[in-house]
């Protein structure tokens, strides 16, 4: 039976705090891993709420960025809704107002959370691939002499605009990041460095710090420059940025399609976890 008491409409700012009274039911709840929060993207477009009787019990947000690229960045729900009544309620919204817009939009999710992979499947979305979690194992970590002319310094804000063309170039539409995002990235980094040779900047990595060590969030490599031990020059450099063998941990995510990516990773002494995150994307 239908709730004639539930009702969808566009997120705005003034929803932020209901929003994110949402946010503090984290079994009800699917975040994309963001250089921002979910109450960051109110105002954007791609953003619902649904009500009940005024109160807003449910969210989804899939803002564009990149274009034609909708990350799910949040879905969440007040407890005495069921997950696929939510849903149901805001993705019918979601794709009746995405899709007519533009056909060629992407909407897709990193899976986390078993109950959202089952919503999304009964959906309509389809598994592209796995993300694969590798940590950086002690006893096999090794030097690696950089590439001569190849040279390693901090990333610098002149530095974006190079950065964001060559994440572009090395990840395609549907992985890059836009120019917003790596500067968001940056400044959220612990430690942020580029590759220069005598052509400019060729290569960059961003990480960020956490309790149990540090995490290569993006590595980038111009296609011009792969092949070339500039992907590895970087790592090595970050490893020892960290301590070398005497720091605590360093994880980093990739595809697990990504011959090169996990070719690269395992040369440097990184070693599959077993954890891996379905990746589901719908097609308008």
């Amino acid at each position: 039976m239908i709730n004639v008491h539930l009702k969808v409409r566009r997120a705005v700012l003034e929803d932020h705090l209901q929003v994110a009274n949402l946010g503090t039911v984290e079994s009800n709840t699917h975040r994309h891993l963001d250089w921002r929060s979910a109450l960051d993207w109110l105002g954007a477009d791609n953003y619902w709420v649904l009500e009940e009787s005024g109160a807003i019990t449910a969210a989804l947000a899939c803002p564009e960025e990149p274009t034609q690229m909708a990350w799910i960045r949040f879905f969440g729900y007040a407890p005495h809704l069921s997950a696929p009544e939510a849903w149901s309620a805001l993705w019918s919204v979601a794709r009746s107002e995405i899709f007519p817009a533009n056909q060629n939009t992407q909407v897709a999710a990193i899976i986390v959370k078993p109950w959202f992979q089952r919503l999304l499947l009964s959906s309509g979305f389809e598994l592209k691939q796995n993300i694969v979690l590798m940590q950086l194992a002690h006893e096999k970590i090794k030097t690696f002499s950089p590439p001569a002319h190849l040279s390693i310094r901090p990333m610098r804000a002149e530095d974006l605009p190079i950065i964001a063309k060559i994440d572009s170039d090395a990840f395609g539409p549907f992985w890059h990041n836009t120019l917003d995002s790596l500067s968001r990235a940056r400044s959220q980094s612990t430690h942020a460095t580029v590759a220069e040779d005598d052509s400019g900047v060729v290569g960059y990595q961003l990480s960020t710090g956490n309790p149990l060590g540090a995490h290569l969030a993006r590595l980038g490599v111009s296609p011009e420059a792969q092949g070339k031990g500039v992907g590895t020059a970087l790592v090595n450099d970050l490893i020892h940025r960290l301590g070398g063998i005497q720091l605590s941990r360093l994880s980093v995510n990739t595809q697990d399609d990504n011959a090169a990516s996990l070719s690269l990773y395992k040369k440097m002494g990184f070693v599959p976890t077993g954890e891996h995150f379905p990746v589901l994307v719908f097609n308008g």
